[in-house]
């Protein structure tokens, strides 16, 4: 009895510690709850409630009335976001870094993955609807957006894996330049990123890829091991030199042509995070002269070093010319080919220092003009000869209401050493580009500033062998087809093949038929 009496009352604590543990986690329940709903809150997913009917248009231009339960079971259906006219976040994802383009889609997919992304491409291919693709919104011509069809908005899917034994990076289709740059230089690794962090991976690979490093390890197509698409059809693939290559080869340099790219994956290369950058600026009295010296000297230089000449006056400051450079050898070579710069002209400034790299490719990002409403061009040329630099320097115009600019990029290295047929970019034989613009103040009139740029341009255009189709503008459908060469007819069979309908083509587009 004692032993049954020493149960009862051991029982009987264990039962009162549990009504103690349960009262407590009760009352610590409790005192959490609102934390806990907007937690939860946080987590469960809400779609976007369609209040009606939405009036659009298709790729043709055609009005169409998408039907509310049509557009409510896409919204449904997406893991991301479907965002209409009138949010904050509608507004956000339409802007663009231009402020010459204020377009107002029909609506807005948001997606956090692939498989949202294929939604989004069937809905709009079953509608026939005019669509557009952002991911950095830096596209020259205002095509990150469309006004009555609809936008994707890649913002949501941003992020970069590097492994650093494969020297690979695994960099999803919506990621700025910046998260690639960060990361993969934490391990001591780069590849080519264009110029600005802001800038979007999928819009500045796909058409090629340009950046301080292009002599050294090529345009930015020329590391790309695997890219995922969601072509028109929906489908998602993994594309590479082993799988689907003709489609691969169209990718690398076809711009947004074929589709949605949802992952790429990239070829790294060991360098040192500090590099030699800087500028030397001259008077503009001597501008051709230093753009002659550069022709010359840019003949000669090493792969290392990424070396610019142009000519340019900003907003109230007094017009020049200048060379500006980033040397990603061994610092203690730097100055060797820095000094001769001093040496073409009379010196009115200079700035030379060691800078981390990914600081460099961020120094640019206030300063990019295209933040401005203005119009720009840009082209490729085999050599720049003295006519070239004559036309161009003696039509170059300063103007108190508008910035003003034009300046040449060193091409060659292990740019051209990639033949013009081995992937869809084909100016791998011009020895320079360049690039012309010019901005003013955003609400005042266009039409002279343009008017200026057309002109200044035409003294170009003689010498072009084909422009950059990130940089698409105002070229005509022959000027398209023409920058592509030889690479055109086998572009245009990829195309008819996935895009036999040019649902994707907001872009320097190759039409179907």
């Amino acid at each position: 009895k004692k032993h049954n009496h020493r149960l009862v009352q051991s029982w009987g604590l264990i039962m009162d510690r549990r009504r103690f543990i349960r009262s407590s986690l009760s009352a610590a329940m409790a005192a959490s709850l609102p934390v806990s709903n907007a937690l939860a809150q946080m987590l469960v997913h809400k779609p976007t409630q369609v209040p009606g009917d939405i009036d659009a248009i298709t790729g043709d231009g055609s009005e169409i009335t998408l039907a509310k339960a049509a557009v409510q079971e896409l919204s449904d259906s997406l893991k991301g976001k479907l965002v209409l006219p009138g949010s904050s976040a509608y507004d956000e994802a339409r802007t663009l870094l231009s402020a010459a383009y204020d377009k107002y889609p029909a609506l807005v997919v948001q997606p956090t993955g692939a498989a949202d992304v294929q939604r989004a491409v069937e809905f709009a291919r079953e509608n026939s609807m005019l669509l557009a693709v952002k991911c950095g919104g830096h596209a020259a011509a205002g095509t990150s957006s469309c006004d009555k069809g609809m936008q994707i908005d890649l913002s949501q899917m941003r992020h970069a894996r590097v492994d650093r034994a494969a020297k690979t990076a695994r960099v999803a289709g919506g990621s700025l330049l910046g998260e690639l740059d960060h990361e993969s230089m934490a391990h001591g690794l780069v590849t080519t990123a264009g110029s600005v962090s802001h800038t979007g991976v999928g819009g500045l690979t796909l058409g090629g890829g340009f950046g301080r490093l292009q002599r050294r390890f090529g345009l930015t197509i020329d590391n790309v091991l695997e890219i995922d698409i969601v072509t028109p059809d929906g489908k998602l693939r993994r594309v590479s030199a082993q799988n689907e290559p003709d489609l691969f080869w169209a990718l690398r340099g076809g711009g947004g042509n074929f589709g949605v790219a949802t992952s790429f994956l990239f070829q790294l290369h060991e360098m040192q995070r500090d590099v030699v950058t800087g500028f030397v600026v001259y008077p503009l009295a001597e501008a051709k002269q230093i753009l002659s010296f550069y022709a010359e000297y840019a003949e000669t230089i090493p792969e290392e070093l990424s070396l610019g000449a142009g000519v340019g006056a900003r907003l109230g400051q007094e017009p020049g010319a200048a060379m500006f450079f980033v040397w990603s050898g061994d610092p203690a070579d730097a100055e060797k080919y820095i000094a001769p710069l001093r040496k073409a002209g009379t010196v009115v400034a200079e700035n030379v220092q060691k800078m981390d790299y990914v600081a460099v490719q961020r120094s640019g990002d206030i300063e990019d003009t295209r933040t401005f409403t203005g119009h720009m061009k840009s082209g490729f040329f085999n050599a720049l000869n003295q006519e070239l630099i004559d036309g161009l320097v003696d039509n170059f115009e300063a103007h108190p209401d508008r910035a003003t600019r034009f300046g040449f990029g060193r091409m060659g290295g292990a740019i051209g050493r990639v033949g013009s047929s081995d992937t869809a970019f084909s100016q791998r034989d011009a020895n320079f580009s360049m690039l012309s613009f010019v901005s003013w103040k955003t609400g005042e009139a266009s039409d002279e500033h343009i008017k200026y740029i057309n002109s200044h341009w035409s003294h170009a255009a003689p010498f072009l062998t084909g422009f950059y189709v990130n940089d698409y503008f105002d070229q005509t459908q022959e000027m398209v087809n023409g920058t592509y060469r030889d690479n055109f007819p086998r572009l245009l069979k990829v195309k008819q093949q996935y895009d036999p309908t040019n649902l994707f083509r907001m872009n320097a587009n190759i039409q179907p038929g």
